[in-house]
């Protein structure tokens, strides 16, 4: 076998396990929803903006910083460690592939699940769009669409990791969990923590530095909304964010911690899992 192979044969499982075929539903429910919801922060009633593209993209804003971590987890956190526990991973080593084989052809045939279900789903929700709003943009709604896709990516990314450095699904349950809380809910905290230590309860008059908003940045949930405002100029109107004068600030470095947090767990789980032994 070699990596397509190895990416046909994870594709081909989640749809016999229903994986793909439960996340797809999934997200044409959320997306489609959302979508005829057509909602508008009280704050944005007195603007120019009507039922437009932009009204859609602020509806799914936070769901999707949620929901798409999560999915991603769940789809990708027992990957290869579940696989080691029932046995068959020894089996798909032998036929032979090589261990970078399994958890870059694992990660890319989970990312190709929760792509289809993103694609599927917002495609359904872009159609309801279409025909019911009285403006849309599909252009910007397709470069959406694929960030999401990106988004997505990255989660994925970091679940196949740890199901590939862990020594039991329950360890890799946990890991995930406990990073999707860092990011989904600790990082606000950890930030007004640091803030606190280092300047007390007054805020500088000045304002806090770049690079502590650089530390905010860091998150890959926020990452993801500066890339979406360095594609898509309208999403500034509905994400605010402290404004700074250093470059690691600018919407575009949003992509590059995003390859970083995608690269960097995948890459430390192989390093550990081609070193493991397997029982």
């Amino acid at each position: 076998m070699s990596l397509s192979a190895v990416v046909r044969k994870d594709f081909a499982d989640s749809i016999r396990s229903f994986s793909l075929l439960s996340t797809t539903l999934l997200f044409v429910v959320f997306a489609t929803g959302l979508a005829a919801i057509q909602w508008i922060p009280v704050m944005y009633h007195d603007s120019a903006v009507e039922t437009s593209t932009l009204a859609l993209l602020n509806s799914m804003r936070q769901p999707t910083v949620f929901m798409i971590p999560f999915i991603g987890f769940v789809l990708a956190y027992d990957t290869i460690i579940g696989e080691r526990e029932r046995g068959s991973l020894r089996l798909l080593l032998g036929l032979p592939n090589s261990r970078r084989e399994v958890v870059f052809g694992k990660f890319i045939g989970r990312t190709g699940v929760i792509a289809v279900s993103i694609l599927v789903g917002y495609a359904v929700a872009g159609s309801v769009a279409l025909v019911t709003y009285e403006s849309f943009d599909v252009g910007v709604f397709g470069s959406y669409t694929l960030l999401t896709v990106l988004y997505g990516a990255v989660y994925v990314a970091f679940a196949t990791g740890f199901s590939a450095a862990m020594q039991s699904r329950q360890q890799a349950f946990v890991g995930a969990g406990a990073l999707y809380s860092l990011f989904l809910i600790g990082w606000d905290v950890l930030l007004l923590l640091l803030q606190l230590v280092i300047y007390g309860q007054d805020v500088p008059e000045a304002g806090l530095p770049d690079w502590f908003k650089f530390v905010g940045l860091l998150n890959p949930s926020t990452a993801f909304m500066h890339a979406a405002r360095a594609v898509i100029p309208e999403y500034r109107a509905i994400t605010f964010y402290p404004e700074g004068s250093a470059v690691y600030l600018e919407d575009w470095v949003g992509f590059v911690v995003l390859a970083v947090w995608a690269a960097v767990p995948l890459a430390f789980g192989y390093l550990l899992f081609e070193r493991a032994e397997l029982q």
